[in-house]
């Protein structure tokens, strides 16, 4: 199996040695592990890709790669000029260091990997690792993920999930904020909302008296739906939610039409 990674923590990111790990044992030994991630850290950039400037692309070492841009960037680098002539059969971004639940898949950068992966027709992951007071301070951080990752995407492709006539899915995966040995199991679950929370700014002057705005993410404990994605994780279980493209809220669609149809 020939695997292209990438992430939006950037290439040095110790989330991306633990991504290569999982990548490693899925290949196998007569597989190939291919690196295209940012050179810089690209965390919140979603879906974004450069369309209105050319992304600098340099080898760093064997099948390893770093691209000025984004996630997008780096997997539409990594199809179509690192594999061009032998395209990944499967497409993995992360793992993220952080959790991308909830409201914050719509940001995630790690998650725009994966999506473009799908746009491009090849079966694709995201991987984030949720950090808490149980596994911030521990000597790996990323061990939940690193022990269950390869076992969560087997499982996953072997289930053969079919494909309508639509957008190709991605697969969200979150594993909980405990070390592996508090990992309770796997559970497919929808993308939640945490309540009475949202990304904010944060005001900061500087010396010169400008003005500056910081971005910052809302309480990420905060109450979920029972059983959406961070309401598992925060239970110690392995999130799996299946995503498309297609943003169509389709559960309006009828009342919509029928609006403009008694006008």
């Amino acid at each position: 199996m020939r695997i292209l990674i990438t992430n939006d923590d950037g290439i040095n990111a110790p989330g991306l040695a633990a991504l290569e790990q999982i990548a490693t044992e899925l290949a196998g030994p007569d597989g190939e592990v291919w690196v295209v991630a940012p050179a810089f850290e690209q965390s919140g950039v979603a879906h974004c890709i450069s369309y209105t400037h050319p992304t600098m692309i340099a080898q760093m070492g064997p099948r390893r790669f770093a691209a000025e841009g984004s996630p997008a960037d780096c997997v539409l680098a990594g199809v179509h000029h690192v594999l061009k002539d032998t395209p990944p059969d499967l497409i993995l971004s992360g793992v993220n260091r952080g959790n991308n639940s909830a409201e914050n898949a719509l940001y995630s950068g790690t998650l725009g990997g994966a999506l473009e992966g799908a746009l491009q027709g090849i079966p694709s992951f995201a991987l984030s690792q949720y950090l808490g007071p149980e596994n911030y301070d521990i000597e790996d951080p990323f061990e939940a993920s690193r022990v269950f990752g390869a076992e969560v995407i087997r499982k996953v492709l072997a289930a053969q999930i079919p494909e309508g006539p639509t957008y190709r899915m991605f697969y969200n995966v979150n594993f909980p904020p405990v070390p592996a040995s508090g990992v309770k199991g796997t559970r497919a679950a929808v993308q939640g909302l945490r309540l009475g929370t949202c990304f904010a700014v944060e005001p900061h002057k500087a010396p010169s008296g400008r003005m500056f705005l910081w971005a910052r993410g809302g309480d990420q404990r905060a109450v979920t739906q029972e059983g959406c994605d961070a309401d598992m994780n925060l239970r110690g279980y392995i999130s799996v939610t299946p995503m498309r493209a297609d943003l169509t809220a389709h559960d309006v669609m009828a009342p919509l039409a029928q609006a403009f149809e008694q006008g």
